[in-house]
């Protein structure tokens, strides 16, 4: 990427986050995340003459987010998407389950007429959860934890929490504050400061999860000799964690990115069950 391009782009994230960490409640509850999220998207549209996520290879994203879901969905089941995007990932899953609730803070992203006659595009605040409460019974977001604002973590979750069924899951995928920053910042920061508005590792997210009511948390690993997802008890990765704690950011960083490195230092992938 041109240097002077990645520029603009950290320009533009370190605006529009400002606007987010200093904002109040109230301004973000009445549309700033919108707002600030729409004015991305064509910011980013201006520079790099495409649209942000156009260019992504969307038979992978469906892949990988298939490959975690696919062991808690079934044909009776009601799916929920925080942060859906472009709605890839929901549009797919709307094959495998009854109902499909797509959630994204900005407009644009509705599919419209397009969309899958059980799967419903939801406009959110960026916070609320606006669908039947105790309706849910596999929520999932990816890349949206990190631009949360602080203070408002813990009520989303609640959220989620009070729209899951008994029993229900909520899956979060979440870049790992350890190997940051993950966004466009990591060329110029030494922690996030752009749009990530706080990178959480498996320790923090999962005492938060449990601060919210979330009864068990578990990691998500993988295995080269187990065709489905692990569900594993988080203390080894907090173990992992606090070793890789004491290694200076760069070395951090290189054996997260590694090819053959701890896929839980660059990313959290967790399931919190109500």
């Amino acid at each position: 990427m041109p240097e002077r391009t990645l520029e603009r782009h950290y320009e533009i994230e370190i605006r529009l986050a400002a606007r987010l960490r200093n904002s109040s409640s109230e301004a973000r509850r009445s549309g700033l995340y919108k707002t600030v999220y729409d004015e991305y998207y064509s910011a980013c549209e201006a520079i790099y003459g495409h649209p942000v996520g156009s260019l992504r290879d969307k038979e992978k994203i469906i892949r990988g987010a298939v490959s975690i879901l696919g062991r808690f969905l079934n044909p009776a089941a009601t799916f929920l998407e925080i942060g859906a995007g472009r709605c890839e990932i929901s549009e797919y899953i709307s094959r495998m389950v009854r109902v499909v609730y797509a959630l994204d803070v900005a407009s644009e992203m509705d599919p419209g007429p397009a969309a899958p006659s059980n799967m419903r595009f939801i406009l959110t605040d960026g916070v609320s959860i606006p669908v039947p409460i105790g309706s849910v019974t596999v929520a999932y977001s990816n890349q949206v934890m990190e631009h949360l604002h602080p203070d408002d973590a813990v009520e989303q979750l609640s959220n989620i929490y009070r729209a899951l069924a008994p029993s229900g899951v909520y899956i979060c995928v979440t870049p790992n504050a350890l190997s940051g920053p993950h966004d466009v910042s990591a060329d110029f920061d030494e922690v996030a400061t752009g749009l990530h508005l706080k990178e959480y590792t498996n320790g923090g997210l999962s005492d938060l999860l449990k601060r919210t009511g979330f009864r068990r948390v578990r990691a998500i690993g993988r295995s080269r000799f187990v065709n489905k997802p692990l569900l594993l008890p988080t203390m080894p990765y907090r173990l992992l964690e606090a070793l890789a704690g004491m290694l200076p950011r760069a070395a951090r960083r290189r054996v997260a990115r590694a090819r053959l490195g701890p896929f839980a230092l660059n990313h959290l992938c967790l399931a919190a069950f109500k």
